[in-house]
């Protein structure tokens, strides 16, 4: 397996190819953003002028896109699934809803191409470090075959079942637990925040204390920052947590701290700050309770 078509050059995609190109993969790849194509091209791979001309003659075709949609959009209406060669494997990266999952794989999979089903978590850090955690759900000789590019792009690499639909799963409870600590992280500062406690003392207290988390050491101080770069957006734990919502309405699973974290995102997407940095959510709770934005 050496020729790979990869789809999505966003901010986690470009560092992705680009690591599969250090790693000695030879990499095709199409977005609709022209800087990305010549960036690939920077670093030695080879710009696509559309999804077809990227998965033409690949091994494997890798999805970094934002959603199911995309992803249906890239293999069927433009034609990228019919141009993989028989056999090849299509493997989905994006954060997706498991049942969406399936249905694409039986689809792929009818078509006599293979599928895995390959979320990812550690954000743009992860990508541009080639730090990944992949959640991976194959038939094991697919996994297996596909298992070099993955580790090319992780270091934490997981066989998580045989049924595509079981990596989503997974990627879905991650993000249920991010969520969950982003928006009581912000909670807590904010409560501080209104009985006047210093929250840069608090998180260098909360840091070394047995409430600690990685979240809390990660979003923590750029929750004292009022416009900190963004590494993950609060658009994505709107999206991420609405498909958590809908996995345990599909499994009638009661989420009631997973609702009410998605509705603290909201809050903040709906103000105009959906493009902001996650640990931003804690403007909704400044604005809540009137003690403002940090200084």
């Amino acid at each position: 397996m050496t020729t790979i078509g990869f789809i999505g050059l966003g901010s986690m995609g470009l560092p992705m190819a680009r690591n599969l190109l250090v790693k000695g993969f030879r990499v095709r790849g199409f977005d609709l953003r022209a800087e990305s194509l010549a960036a690939l091209g920077d670093a030695g791979g080879a710009g696509a002028g559309t999804a077809a001309e990227a998965a033409r003659g690949a091994d494997a075709l890798l999805l970094m896109v934002v959603n199911a949609a995309q992803a249906e959009a890239v293999l069927f209406a433009d034609g990228a699934l019919d141009a993989l060669p028989p056999e090849a494997i299509v493997v989905l990266m994006a954060t997706c809803p498991p049942g969406e999952v399936e249905t694409l794989a039986a689809r792929v999979e009818a078509a006599g191409r293979r599928f895995v089903d390959a979320p990812v978590s550690g954000g743009v850090v992860g990508a541009i470090g080639a730090t990944l955690t992949i959640m991976a759900a194959a038939r094991r000789p697919t996994f297996d075959a596909i298992r070099p590019v993955l580790q090319a792009l992780g270091d934490k690499v997981y066989h998580v079942g045989e049924r595509p639909g079981q990596g989503a799963t997974v990627k879905t409870v991650n993000q249920l637990l991010c969520g969950v600590h982003i928006a009581v992280l912000a909670e807590a500062f904010a409560l501080a925040a209104k009985m006047g406690v210093d929250l840069g003392i608090l998180l260098e207290i909360m840091a070394g204390s047995s409430a600690s988390s990685w979240m809390l050491k990660d979003r923590g101080p750029r929750m004292l920052v009022a416009e900190p770069p963004v590494t993950s957006a609060v658009d994505i734990f709107v999206k991420d947590l609405g498909i958590v919502l809908a996995a345990g309405r599909d499994a009638k699973a009661a989420l009631p701290i997973a609702a009410v974290a998605h509705q603290m995102f909201l809050a903040a997407s709906g103000r105009g700050e959906g493009a902001d940095d996650d640990s931003q959510v804690i403007r909704t709770y400044h604005a809540m309770n009137g003690t403002g934005l940090p200084r």
